[in-house]
């Protein structure tokens, strides 16, 4: 019994815990977001001179301050497609 309530008292400290401030995202369905590039579409210049698989960074601050990192792969057909995101939590305390 002692060793359950030990245990149960660790687990429900550890619920409250982080790994970090920063959040990750990745997903084959991400949706761009205002900022993404390829928010509203697919940008009208094609990347004729990068090879298809190419990893293109991006990074901007989304409309709560915060910023977010993205990257994009090339695709046979030279669009862009979206492959992960990652952004900083709010944080008060912080002077980014």
């Amino acid at each position: 019994m002692k060793i359950a309530v030990v245990a149960l008292v660790i687990a429900a400290s550890l619920c409250g815990c982080t790994a970090g401030v920063t959040t990750y995202r990745f997903s084959s369905q991400l949706e761009p977001i205002p900022g993404s590039i390829t928010y509203g579409g697919q940008p009208r210049t094609k990347l004729t001179k990068a090879p298809v698989g190419s990893i293109v960074p991006h990074q901007f601050r989304d409309q709560f301050g915060r910023p977010v990192y993205e990257i994009y792969v090339i695709e046979p057909d030279r669009s862009l497609r979206l492959v992960s995101r990652r952004w900083r939590a709010f944080d008060v305390f912080s002077d980014d």
